[in-house]
């Protein structure tokens, strides 16, 4: 037995085929070119000129292993080769019989493969006689219908009386994947293989059909879209002879266009327009264009005006109505309209609100044009990097428009809306052009009067808008830019202005939202601190506004279960029902005085924060090391620090080569969020020599301000930012540089009742505030000592001591 199944094995040459599979009695020609396959090629073309074909499972691989070929195949005679110009080789072969590899090896460079040869004969039966019948049949509508094949060459290639040589004939020469083709391939009854090759044609068919049908119909369109043409054209003509028609509608354009107000140069711009398109055929892609220019040229407004309230009383009512605080911003709008009293023909205004987010940038703007009477139309320029979102594409573009400045100019209606222009400091700029640059136009009131956009190729007068900028930051704005506009800062509500405004906004928008009552529902003074002071850490409202939400959405649920005569009141006691647990505590109340840890005050694009920053006393050799993702500015400074400490060694109690035996390793945690600026040295300064002095800082001691390497203290920026997170944070006592005094007047006065702000001149001052207790100086012989007894606490994770 074992005898006989070894005789059956043939072992031939094998060559992998990509996008193609070969079926027994087909001859296929291809070129190979593969230096492994031309190998197998030469080497079956020398002996008896038969070889094994097998298809890849990925056509990309180039030089395929074993596993990533097709075990069954099919063994073929070489019929003809012909070697190519390029080396490669045109082969034209014939499948003999199915073949399945039971073993590869590579010879030579080639596979060489020993084959089982699959018989592939078809007994006679009335299954396989119907099966024949329905396939001859069905591959015959298949050939019809196919555009690619021949029908006389193939009809006569399936006149066969083989069945199994039927299956392969059809199953080669229909188009579908390779997979399934392979699939035919492995299926060795040849009656499954002709009930395959049935469904297949089946689903083959019904796809042709609907194509057909989809040209067909595309034909019929394409002759009905010609055949309105021609009697469009004739009823042209027909309407000419009676002299009516068109000429109606291009009279009404002519009405439209000298009652709209326009500017003489436009006026005249407009006519020409009109006239060419009254010489261009109706159905012309050009007399489209020349209309939408021409009606985009009557929509945009130019001369209606919204009639304006100059009523300052009222104007101050409806902006108290819409919020609370904000006295500056209030002020200088209440300015602008105290202006547009007494001068006639005043230029517009361009206001810049730059804030953190959730302060009330965007709706203190829709408030302006409620209280001036004005309409309000809004841009948001987030994420805008072409430079034709303002201008415009020109007109010999297809699809072109006019920017969004004109878009909703024509939007509002009139020429004296007012404009917000959201998110002015997140444009960016690509090949596409510069936005910003485009913007400088539309903002400067020399200029604004004649703005031109791409489009409309014509002046049009922005004087009279009043433009409002909105930005969380500024600089990312460029500079020429932020020189037309008028900064207007929206700094973070202290705690008190939160309560108000959710009490008199918040709490209303919620239950109205929530479908409540205040019958239902009521928020005491005290939980809504609780709220504010646990449950958000923000420089706006937003967050406040979202837990507010959610303790009536929760109430909401409970009202439609238990009816609406359901009522609750919202207290600090039962905030956590709604809410869980606290998300945010006070600071200086958990933690405690420890060497080596200060805290520092940022500023960031949401308002204010608060940053720890940590030093660590190691034996080494004079090494600083900064961690925290700490930005150029902040790691200068953090050496500016160190120079100072060691400029002051006498004072400090340490030897002048201290630094020879320790490491310094500086590290500001949430080391993810990249932080820089200056203002963090005197914070960087206190941390080290704590830890070199061994003497605790004061927790509830928060601390901003550049450092000198002579100690002094420079001002920094983001001053009341600073201070309402150190509020925020429950912090008591706030160092700040003496030349800040001077920024008093922007804090709420509730902030400097709550916080004792220390102004100081130098580092000596700040130490003295800061630490615990004054320095005790440490003999210039302790230092290692006092290095390795630090190492040795810090891993017991007990406060150290000197």
């Amino acid at each position: 037995m074992f005898n006989r199944e070894k005789s059956d094995l043939k072992r031939v040459p094998m060559m992998p085929v990509r996008d193609l599979v070969i079926f027994p009695q087909m001859m296929n020609p291809f070129i190979v070119g593969r230096e492994s396959s031309l190998r197998a090629l030469e080497e079956a073309l020398a002996t008896d000129k038969k070889i094994f074909l097998a298809t890849q499972h990925d056509a990309s691989v180039d030089d395929p292993k074993p596993e990533e070929i097709y075990a069954v195949g099919t063994l073929a005679n070489i019929v003809q080769s012909v070697r190519l110009p390029d080396g490669n080789l045109r082969v034209l072969v014939e499948g003999v019989e199915r073949a399945k590899v039971v073993q590869v090896a590579t010879d030579e460079g080639f596979f060489r493969a020993t084959l089982k040869v699959i018989p592939n004969k078809a007994e006679p039966s009335p299954q396989i006689e119907a099966a024949v019948t329905k396939v001859t049949g069905l591959f015959e509508q298949y050939v019809k219908l196919s555009q690619s094949l021949n029908y006389d060459t193939m009809i006569a290639a399936t006149r066969v009386d083989d069945p199994a040589k039927l299956s392969d004939t059809i199953a080669s020469n229909l188009q579908i994947p390779v997979e399934e083709k392979q699939e035919l391939l492995e299926n060795f009854d040849p009656l499954d293989r002709l009930t395959r090759v049935g469904e297949i044609l089946e689903s083959e068919i019904e796809k042709l059909n609907v194509d057909r049908n989809i040209n067909t119909r595309v034909k019929r369109q394409m002759e009905r879209a010609q055949k309105e043409y021609y009697l469009n054209e004739k009823l042209k003509a027909i309407h000419k002879e009676l002299g009516r028609g068109e000429k109606n509608e291009l009279e009404e354009l002519k009405k439209k266009i000298d009652s709209a107000g326009m500017p003489k140069e436009t006026h005249e711009k407009a006519a020409q327009e009109l006239k060419r398109l009254e010489m261009m055929p109706p159905m012309s892609a050009e007399s489209t264009v020349s209309r939408n220019y021409l009606e985009w040229l009557l929509a945009v407004p130019w001369k209606k005006k919204s009639k304006e309230i100059r009523d300052i009383a009222l104007a101050e009512k409806i902006l108290e109505e819409d919020h609370y605080g904000l006295e500056k911003v209030k002020e200088r709008i209440l300015e602008f309209l105290a202006v547009r009293q007494l001068v006639k023909n005043p230029k517009g205004s361009i206001l810049c609100f730059v804030g953190p987010p959730g302060v009330g940038k965007t709706s203190l703007a829709m408030s302006i044009g409620r209280a001036t009477g004005r309409k309000f139309v809004r841009v948001s320029l987030g994420g805008v990097r072409d430079e034709a979102e303002i201008r415009g594409h020109r007109r010999t573009y297809i699809g072109a428009l006019p920017g969004q400045i004109i878009q909703m100019m024509k939007k509002a209606g009139t020429v004296n809306p007012i404009f917000v222009l959201d998110e002015v400091d997140k444009m960016s700029t690509d090949f596409r052009g510069d936005p910003s640059a485009a913007l400088m136009e539309v903002l400067d009131p020399e200029l604004n009067h004649a703005f031109t956009d791409h489009y409309l190729d014509v002046e049009y007068d922005l004087s009279k808008v009043m433009f409002v900028c909105t930005a969380n930051v500024m600089h990312t704005i460029p500079q020429p830019l932020q020189d037309r506009m008028e900064i207007l800062r929206i700094p973070g509500y202290t705690e008190v202005e939160k309560a108000q405004i959710a009490k008199r906004f918040l709490i209303k928008k919620a239950l109205e939202a929530a479908g409540l009552t205040e019958s239902n529902l009521t928020f005491s003074d005290e939980a809504i601190a609780h709220i504010i002071r646990h449950y958000t850490h923000e420089a706006g409202v937003r967050s406040l506004e979202r837990e507010i939400s959610n303790v009536c959405r929760k109430v909401s649920r409970r009202v439609v279960k238990e009816g609406k005569q359901y009522s609750i009141a919202v207290t600090p006691e039962n905030v956590n029902e709604f809410l869980g647990v606290i998300k945010y505590r006070e600071i200086w109340n958990e933690k405690k005085n420890e060497i080596g840890l200060a805290t520092g005050l940022a500023w960031t694009e949401v308002g204010g924060s608060v940053l720890s920053t940590e030093a660590t006393i190691m034996q080494g050799k004079g090494r600083l090391t900064l961690t925290g993702k700490l930005g150029d500015v902040m790691q200068e400074s953090a050496q500016a620090a160190m120079s100072y400490v060691r400029s002051r060694t006498a004072m400090f109690g340490l030897p002048r080569d201290f630094y020879r035996h320790i490491d310094i390793h500086l590290h500001v945690p949430e080391g993810a969020i990249p932080k820089d600026g200056p203002s963090a040295g005197i914070t960087i300064a206190t941390t080290i020599v704590s830890a070199l002095t061994r003497t605790p800082i004061r927790c509830d001691v928060a601390m901003t301000g550049e450092i000198t390497l002579r100690g002094k203290v420079l001002p920094i920026g983001g001053m009341k930012e600073k201070l309402l997170a150190a509020h925020r944070m429950g912090m008591r006592t706030v160092i700040l540089p003496k030349d800040n005094e001077k920024d008093l007047a922007d804090i709420p006065a509730e902030i400097q009742a709550a916080l004792s702000l220390r102004f100081v001149e130098n580092m000596d001052e700040v130490l003295q505030i800061a630490l615990e207790r004054p320095i005790e100086p440490v003999t210039h012989d302790a230092v290692p000592e006092v290095a390795a007894k630090f190492e040795t606490e810090a891993e017991s994770d007990q406060e150290l001591t000197n």
